[in-house]
């Protein structure tokens, strides 16, 4: 390889590390109609009636509600239900608080995931794609919620996570989980209309609600916000976030993978050509040229 041919490989490799750059961060585009929901925690009655839709709608375990027991303890997500009920003793009597993905506006799972089996829809749902998961389950360590499960007993697992019915979304429907709350607990809407919505509620009604919006900042924003009559750490929730979306702090890293996999061994290659082409030029040249049939070889 000449020096020609040297510059051509390595403005190549270039080339191939900004395309990735592109493929490693999360697209933070504003989608145009970003929807989320709105709970208002001040609402709900327990009922877990969203419980029994989810299970229903996603053929997932339909809680038996009058007998479980479920309020009694605390429960997580599992990859057998999408989103639980939990009752909490607040400092103003019980308050119940629905659990399950954010679908955070700039979403962690999705940035970390290799194969974009995990993706962030352009109206702002996370879902996941099995065709794509090849199982390495960086999604699960890399939310701050702790919300994806894997199926470690089942012989084809998946990757369960809420994904706001975004199935039903596609056909004009509602969430399955809004369509069944019998006291409005639940709002779907677009999620600038549903912070309006939030913010005149505090300040009609001052002392109903703690002055704040969780997952209008949180990690940098998340389709699901929550209102609350009580501080939310009184309600299980993550108060230690911040502000700044979590794609933004390994952003720098994703970056400089590409000119890893790509710019290096390209560099090397080219290197190596260029001193195995000086070499060949002076021992390994050989003349191929024919000579006369009576000739020496």
């Amino acid at each position: 390889m000449d020096r020609r041919g040297f510059i051509k490989t390595t403005l190549v490799a270039g080339t191939a590390a900004l395309a990735g750059n592109q493929l490693c961060a999360q697209d933070t585009r504003q989608p145009e109609e970003f929807v989320g929901i709105l709970v208002d925690t001040t609402r709900c009655i327990g009922c877990r009636a969203c419980e029994i839709a989810c299970g229903e709608v996603h053929d997932l375990m339909v809680p038996d509600v009058l007998n479980d027991g479920a309020l009694e303890k605390h429960r997580d997500t599992s990859d057998k239900q999408w989103m639980v009920v939990n009752k909490f003793e607040t400092e103003k009597g019980e308050v119940f608080v629905k659990k399950q993905c954010m679908h955070c506006y700039q979403a962690a799972c999705a940035t970390a995931c290799p194969t974009e089996a995990m993706n962030q829809t352009m109206k702002g749902p996370v879902i996941w794609d099995g065709d794509k998961c090849i199982g390495c389950r960086f999604c699960m360590v890399s939310c701050p919620f702790g919300v994806p499960k894997f199926e470690y007993n089942e012989w084809n697992p998946k990757i369960q996570k809420c994904t706001m019915c975004f199935e039903r979304l596609e056909v004009g429907q509602k969430p399955a989980c809004v369509a069944a709350c019998p006291t409005d607990t639940l709002m779907f809407g677009t999620r600038v209309q549903n912070l309006e919505i939030a913010r005149h509620r505090i300040y009609s009604h001052p002392d109903q609600y703690v002055h704040q919006i969780y997952g209008e900042h949180e990690a940098g924003g998340t389709g699901y916000i929550y209102l609350s009559a009580v501080p939310f750490e009184q309600i299980g929730f993550r108060t230690d976030l911040g502000n700044t979306p979590y794609p933004e702090y390994t952003k720098e890293f994703l970056y400089g993978v590409p000119m890893v996999l790509f710019g290096v061994p390209a560099l090397l290659l080219g290197l190596n050509a260029l001193v195995g082409g000086s070499e060949e030029g002076s021992e390994g040249s050989f003349d191929f040229e024919a000579k006369g049939d009576g000739g020496e070889r």
